[in-house]
């Protein structure tokens, strides 16, 4: 997709949440890719925290992070499968304004071309919350990798054509 040189490119304040029971901060790889890729991309990473699979605990971390003037988007990565502790989308449930079905949707297509039908087990998502972007990727290093290179990298860079998320985030509080 195309970059327009002649806009101006408007960063990002990201806030990166690894969503795990086991994962710490000297073995968070996916995170580490994220926030390599979110510093490269020339955006600002405004935070990043570990939260574990519960879901009141996420939700309430998610809350605080959409509370703070100096994030404008969250991704998290992690706890997006289908096991009992896997509760990230029911998490964004608690928090979202709106649903961004476009999100999920590309992700598994994107993700189908690397592991074929096992993209059906990953609940990939992203939603708006009170102004906030959100978007929930899977926990592995290929699913973050694509998820940023294949979407977010266009999406986050507000001189994306033929529109992208940035251009929309003065408009997303209006009523």
């Amino acid at each position: 997709m195309p970059i327009d040189e002649s806009r101006t490119f408007k960063p990002v304040r990201i806030a990166l949440l690894t969503v795990s029971d086991t994962r710490t901060s000297a073995d968070d790889t996916s995170g580490d890719i994220l926030a390599r890729r979110i510093a490269d991309a020339g955006h600002e990473l405004a935070d990043r925290d570990i939260s574990r699979d519960d879901v009141n605990q996420l939700a309430a971390h998610l809350h605080r992070w959409i509370d703070d003037e100096q994030i404008d988007c969250i991704i998290t990565t992690g706890g997006t499968g289908l096991t009992g502790r896997d509760v990230t989308p029911e998490a964004l449930d608690k928090v979202k304004s709106k649903d961004i079905p476009g999100f999920g949707e590309l992700f598994r297509w994107i993700s189908y071309e690397t592991i074929g039908t096992s993209t059906v087990q990953s609940r990939a998502c992203a939603v708006l919350a009170r102004g906030t972007y959100i978007f929930a990727l899977p926990g592995s290093n290929g699913a973050v990798k694509d998820g940023w290179d294949r979407i977010l990298a266009h999406q986050l860079d507000s001189r994306h054509r033929p529109c992208n998320f940035v251009e929309l985030m003065p408009r997303l509080r209006e009523r």
